[in-house]
C-alpha cells in the first residue's frame, strides 16, 4: 500500500462499486441509473476502461470496511472473477474504511473523492490550476497518512529543523505536508490578489463580465466555444473544463463583455475541494451576468439544480433573489420532447431562462440579446466635466460606473476630463450627492 494518491496512469481496468442505501434514504440521491451513469463518466473522463459495475446494498455503514459481511463476499467474489487493476466506490471512504477494503479485496481502491482528484490532475493546465489540485490532494492525502503503513514504520533522528530524536517518518511527512499546504495557500492567496486587480483593472476598462457555471458537463464549454469562436477544450466528459477561461465578445448592440468558462459542480464535491477552487469560483461573485447552464437531457435535471444552488450559497449569492442568474437550458436538440416541451412553456413565463442547443446555435442569437437587454436595463449615460486635481471624484465614477471615453479638455484655465459613463441610476444620485459636478447631458442606454 502507498500513501500517494493512486497514479492511475498505469491502471487500465476499473470495477465500479456504486453503494444503495437501503435504510438511509437521505444518503439516496436521485436516479440510480443516473447515478451510476455519471459514477462511469468520472471514470471515462481519465480513459479507465469499466470492466462491470456492482450495486452493493448497505443497510448501514460500518466503520470498519463500509460493506456488510454478506455485501463484501459479493464484492470480493466480482474482484476474483474480474481481475481489475483498481477498484472504484462511488462514495467517500474514511482513511480506515479504504485501508481495510484494501486488505479485504487484495486490491487497489479508491474513491469518489480520490478520482475526482486524478481527473483534477489530468485537467489542469495553468500555474493556478496546479496550486488548486496539489492543495486538494495534500488535504486529502494527509488525512490517509496512518501508522500502520510500512514504509512509514522505521524511526529517523535528525536536527530540530528536520525533525527531533526519534521523530517518526509519519511525523516527519505530516509536517511536511502540513508546510507545503501552508505554503500553497499562500500562493492561492497571490492568485487570489492578481485575480481582484485584474477584475478591477477591467472595471477600469472597463467591460462588464458574464460568467457560465453549472453542472460538469452541462455543455459550457461548448456554448463559450460558440460564442466566441475560441476552441477550448469541450468533450463529452465530466470536468472536461477546470482552468478558468476569459475572451472578449461583442454583443448584438456593439457593447464589448468578457465571458468567464469555470469548472463544472458535480453531486456531493468534497468541502476541501470546494475550498481549493474558491479562487476560481469567488470571480463568479463579481460577474455581472450569471449563466447557469443546464443539462436537459440528464434524468437528475432538477438535483443538479439544487447542487448548483448549494454551491453558490457557499459563496454568497442567494440563487432565488439574484437577478443576475439566468438559467440555460442547453442540449433541447436532443432532449426528450416533453422535456423540450416543458422547457419552453417555462420560458415562456420566466424572462430569465432561455432554451438553446450550444451544439447547432439554436437560440443562442436570442440569449445574447436578452444579456445585453439585462445589461443595458436601468443604466443612464452620463457625461461629467471634473478637474484633473479631484482625483477622488474620477476614482469614484471609475469604481462605480462604466467609463466610456475620458478627454482632457481646456477650461477657464484648469485640466478638466469630461467622462461618458454608464452608470445605475443609484449611483448616478449618489455620485451627485457626494460631488458637486452635475451631469452636462445624461440619458437611458
Amino acid at each position: 500500500m502507498s500513501d500517494e494518491i493512486i497514479g492511475l496512469d498505469e491502471v487500465g481496468s476499473a470495477l465500479i462499486i456504486h453503494p444503495i442505501f437501503t435504510n438511509i434514504p437521505t444518503l439516496q440521491r436521485g436516479d440510480i441509473d443516473q447515478a451510476v451513469e455519471e459514477a462511469c463518466g468520472l471514470a471515462e473522463a481519465i480513459e479507465l476502461d469499466i470492466i462491470d459495475v456492482v450495486r452493493a446494498n448497505v443497510r448501514r455503514m460500518h466503520p470498519g470496511v463500509f460493506f456488510g459481511k454478506g455485501t463484501l463476499e459479493n464484492i470480493s467474489k466480482a474482484v476474483s472473477e474480474k481481475k481489475p487493476d483498481i477498484v472504484m466506490v462511488n462514495f467517500t471512504l474514511s482513511p480506515v474504511q479504504q485501508r481495510n477494503l484494501e486488505k479485504e479485496l487484495k486490491c487497489k481502491i479508491i474513491d469518489r473523492t480520490g478520482l475526482i482528484l486524478e481527473i483534477f490532475g489530468t485537467r489542469a493546465q495553468t500555474k493556478e490550476g496546479r496550486i488548486q489540485v496539489e492543495l486538494a490532494q495534500l488535504e486529502y492525502q494527509r488525512s490517509r497518512l496512518v501508522k500502520a503503513w510500512s514504509h512509514l514504520e522505521r524511526q529517523r533522528g535528525g536536527t530540530s529543523f528536520i525533525g527531533g530524536p526519534g521523530e517518526s517518518q509519519l511525523e516527519i511527512d505530516k509536517r511536511l505536508i502540513a508546510e507545503r499546504i501552508r505554503n500553497l495557500k499562500r500562493e492561492l492567496e497571490k492568485v487570489r490578489k492578481t485575480r481582484e486587480l485584474g477584475r478591477k483593472a477591467r472595471e477600469r476598462v472597463p467591460f462588464p463580465v458574464v460568467a457560465l457555471i453549472g453542472y460538469t458537463n452541462a455543455g459550457k464549454s461548448t456554448l463559450f466555444n460558440r460564442v466566441t469562436g475560441a476552441n477550448v477544450f469541450a468533450k463529452d466528459l465530466l470536468f472536461a473544463t477546470l482552468d478558468p477561461t476569459l475572451r472578449k465578445i461583442e454583443l448584438p448592440s456593439g457593447r464589448t463583455v468578457i465571458l468567464s468558462d469555470t469548472v463544472g459542480f458535480i453531486t456531493d464535491l468534497p468541502t476541501h475541494l470546494i475550498e481549493a477552487f474558491r479562487a476560481t469560483l469567488d470571480q463568479t461573485q463579481y460577474a455581472d451576468v450569471i449563466l447557469h447552464v443546464r443539462d436537459s437531457t440528464q434524468t437528475d435535471y432538477d438535483a443538479h439544480k439544487k447542487d448548483v444552488m448549494a454551491i453558490m450559497k457557499d459563496l454568497g449569492i442567494e440563487y432565488e433573489s439574484d437577478e443576475r442568474i439566468f438559467e440555460v437550458v442547453n442540449k433541447i436538440d436532443i432532449c426528450t420532447q416533453t422535456r423540450r416541451n416543458d422547457i419552453e412553456r417555462d420560458s415562456k413565463f420566466n424572462e430569465n431562462t432561455f432554451s438553446i442547443s450550444a451544439q447547432t446555435g439554436e437560440g443562442v442569437e436570442e440569449m445574447l440579446q436578452m444579456i445585453d437587454e439585462f445589461l443595458s436595463r436601468h443604466r443612464l449615460h452620463c457625461q461629467y466635466d471634473i478637474p484633473m486635481s479631484d482625483g477622488k471624484a474620477l476614482a469614484w465614477l471609475y469604481q462605480h460606473g462604466e467609463v466610456i471615453e475620458a478627454k482632457n479638455m481646456p477650461d477657464n484655465n484648469q485640466d478638466v476630463t469630461r467622462l461618458l459613463v454608464h452608470i445605475d441610476e443609484a449611483n448616478q444620485n449618489r455620485f451627485e450627492g457626494l460631488f458637486p459636478y452635475k451631469d452636462i447631458t445624461h440619458a437611458a442606454d
